[in-house]
C-alpha cells in the first residue's frame, strides 16, 4: 500500500496545476487584490487518504481551512484518474451586483482541467 506521504508527492504536480485553475477562476471574477484573504495551495492543504467503496484503493483528499479553522475548500484525486474540487469564495460579485459567489468549483482529469464559479442570484 502507498503511504500518505507518497500519494502527496505523485499528486503534487497535478494538485499545483488544479490550485493554479482555481485561483485563476477567483481572479477573473474581478475581485480586488486585498478582498480575498485566501488562495488554494496545495502546500497549504492537510490531506488525507479515503478508501474508495466501490474500488478499494485509496484517494487522495486535500482540504483547506481559514483562520478560524472552518473548511474553505477541497480536492479529491479518485482512483480512476479523475479529481473534483471545491473552494469557497462567498462574496458578492465585484462586477455583477445581482449575482453572489458561493465558490469555485473544478474537475476533469490531468491533461483536461475544467472549472467555473457557482453563482446564486441575490433575492431582488
Amino acid at each position: 500500500m502507498v503511504e500518505l506521504s507518497e500519494h502527496i508527492q505523485l499528486k503534487r504536480e497535478f494538485a499545483e496545476a488544479v490550485c493554479e485553475r482555481l485561483t485563476s477562476e477567483i481572479v477573473k471574477l474581478g475581485f480586488a487584490e486585498a478582498e480575498i484573504k485566501h488562495y488554494p495551495k496545495y502546500g497549504d492543504a492537510s490531506y488525507e487518504l479515503i478508501k474508495d467503496p466501490f474500488t478499494g484503493d485509496f484517494n487522495l483528499s486535500c482540504y483547506w481551512y481559514d483562520d478560524n479553522k472552518m473548511r474553505i475548500g477541497r480536492l479529491q484525486f479518485n482512483s480512476d484518474g479523475t479529481f473534483y474540487a471545491e473552494y469557497d469564495v462567498v462574496k458578492n460579485h465585484p462586477t455583477k451586483p445581482k449575482w453572489f459567489i458561493e465558490g469555485i468549483t473544478a474537475w476533469g482529469k490531468v491533461d483536461n482541467i475544467k472549472a467555473e464559479a457557482k453563482l446564486l442570484p441575490l433575492p431582488n
